[in-house]
């Protein structure tokens, strides 16, 4: 007798709502009847550096309990360590240990919120390195990370970006053998990056990752053009994809990565929730 698949949890990702309080995110979210929230550490809704972190920590736990909401912490806020530099420093030229200490900060917020993992990605390679270089020290730059998620349980959840140095789950999987295949190294992996920039069809990038999936990101695009789209806008086929998540026992959350709705976020998450449930039934 065939065992029943495991439904899928939802989550939709900050920063879709950077025009809300973080708690009526949470509320909205949850009255919506999504599992979880994909929390980007920044200056709107849990900046890292607050002086009072710990307090604020402590409240978003208790209320993430209330609204029974599962948690995945982000860290891909383009700006929050330069004003200017897109996702810099990196890991690969972080002189003065910015970028480590922001891991390291996450890490530790993860543990006291209880998320499973952490969410990171490469950032640009620097002008000039060759990709052996580039891997080298990004694979060495982690090392301090590593040290901090083994000392909490937290994994590290790294995504492939388009136009990033780790831009494929192929350098994914690549960065892994680098770090000797550390068991809380692992891959977010984003639909709608797949569909953008992978040489493989979305579904065998699912199964390429599905050793390593700890979360998904997802959104609708198009092929070539990395703008993240309402689900059903752009030219993803979702219901394999959910479909192949679901056979593989996929138990992180599939959140919904949307920044450009925020002004809308109520109804776009909404919307989405309702195409989700359809597109997995």
């Amino acid at each position: 007798m065939e065992l029943p698949s495991t439904p899928l949890k939802f989550g939709y990702g900050t920063n879709g709502f950077t025009h809300h309080r973080l708690d009526a995110v949470l509320g909205i979210l949850a009255d919506l009847g999504y599992d979880g929230v994909a929390l980007t550490l920044d200056h709107i809704h849990l900046d890292p550096y607050a002086d009072d972190l710990p307090r604020r920590v402590a409240g978003l736990a208790r209320a993430l309990d209330r609204y029974d909401l599962a948690v995945t912490v982000e860290t891909g806020a383009p700006y929050l360590l330069h004003p200017t530099g897109k996702h810099l420093p990196t890991l690969m030229a972080d002189e003065h240990g910015r970028r480590t200490d922001l891991l390291r900060r996450a890490v530790r917020i993860a543990a006291d919120l209880g998320s499973p993992t952490v969410h990171l990605c490469s950032g640009p390679a620097p002008d000039g390195w060759s990709e052996a270089d580039a891997f080298k020290q990004l694979a060495h730059g982690l090392g301090p990370v590593l040290e901090t998620a083994e000392q909490h349980g937290v994994a590290l959840a790294f995504e492939p970006e388009p136009y990033m140095f780790v831009d494929s789950v192929e350098r994914c999987l690549r960065l892994a053998e680098l770090l000797g295949g550390h068991e809380l190294f692992g891959i977010t992996l984003d639909v709608g990056h797949a569909h953008c920039t992978e040489e493989r069809p979305v579904l065998e990038c699912v199964r390429q990752a599905a050793p390593r999936l700890l979360n998904v990101q997802i959104e609708d695009m198009r092929r070539g053009v990395h703008e993240h789209l309402e689900l059903g806008s752009g030219e993803i086929d979702f219901p394999p994809v959910l479909a192949e998540l679901r056979a593989l026992g996929h138990r992180g959350l599939v959140s919904v990565e949307i920044q450009g709705g925020a002004l809308d976020a109520p109804e776009v998450a909404r919307r989405c929730l309702d195409f989700l449930r359809t597109a997995a039934a």
